[in-house]
């Protein structure tokens, strides 16, 4: 087989790596939040090498992320969480990634969380220069902030009409919540923007970030009517030379399984990595 073309193999150290980078995100999204409040509701509570964070009531930020290469937690600990959810009328949602230490499930499970849905993350290894791909009519740029408000409309309206194809997703979050957790993000979390025009019209956003040579893909999406068009490619391919330029060494992207975005990335020779189970133990 060309070496091109053999499968990206994701070790333990690969997953924590890219999971570790996950919970920074989740953080940093939650800190922003917090200080926006500033009525001492949020909290972040580190755990297994990870987070479990709660920005503000209805976030998608709410969770506990990146656990499972830190040990394995005590049952003071998950109570200490459990409640801190609970206070505020929160279940407590736990992503945790299949090359976690096992016994993670296992104790999760014993304590009552079920599993509600699965999201897979893909990779691709970033060396030397990548090729942006704009089709005809469609032009990327960076997002400034004059037209801010107009990315964040696209990016968050694309959140409220996920994928149809494949598995749906387990995620259903009011709009303004959304959109309060994009603007902690970019506030926060160091991401770059970019805009897709379409006759001179943004028509598409998305945005990545960069941690320890991880390139986080996020919120990438396409106003409705103008869907089919390349707009996706455009704002992917663009993320891609511009990690690849930063120094990243491999690009990530969280997806639904058997997604749109899902077949768009593989594409684009993203390889699967691993699989995230998701439990839910209500308050």
């Amino acid at each position: 087989m060309n070496p091109q073309h053999m499968p990206l193999f994701c070790d333990i150290e690969l997953a924590e790596r890219i999971e570790r980078a996950e919970a920074q995100l989740i953080t940093k999204g939650s800190e922003a939040a917090h200080r926006r409040k500033g009525d001492g509701t949020g909290f972040l509570k580190p755990m297994s090498g990870g987070v479990a964070a709660f920005a503000e009531d209805d976030s998608p930020l709410n969770k506990v992320a990146g656990i499972g290469f830190g040990g394995v937690p005590d049952a003071a600990a998950l109570d200490e969480i459990e409640h801190a959810f609970a206070d505020r009328g929160a279940p407590v949602l736990v992503e945790l990634a299949h090359l976690a230490d096992p016994a993670i499930g296992a104790l999760l499970t014993e304590r009552g969380y079920r599993l509600t849905s699965y999201e897979n993350v893909l990779g691709l290894p970033l060396a030397g220069e990548y090729a942006r791909v704009e089709p005809d009519g469609i032009d990327v740029r960076p997002s400034g902030d004059e037209e801010f408000e107009r990315w964040l409309e696209v990016v968050v309206d694309g959140f409220a009409h996920p994928d149809t194809q494949g598995v749906p997703s387990h995620e259903e979050f009011p709009y303004e919540a959304v959109a309060a957790a994009v603007r902690d993000l970019v506030s926060a979390a160091g991401m770059r923007r970019y805009s897709a025009l379409r006759d001179g019209t943004v028509v598409g956003g998305a945005s990545f970030r960069t941690a320890e040579g991880v390139a986080q893909l996020t919120g990438a999406a396409t106003a409705p009517g103008h869907r089919r068009r390349g707009v996706q490619t455009a704002l992917l391919t663009a993320r891609l030379a511009d990690a690849a330029a930063s120094g990243c060494d491999i690009a990530v992207i969280t997806t639904q399984p058997g997604s749109k975005s899902q077949e768009n990335a593989q594409r684009q020779g993203f390889h699967f990595l691993y699989t995230r189970a998701v439990l839910m133990k209500q308050s």
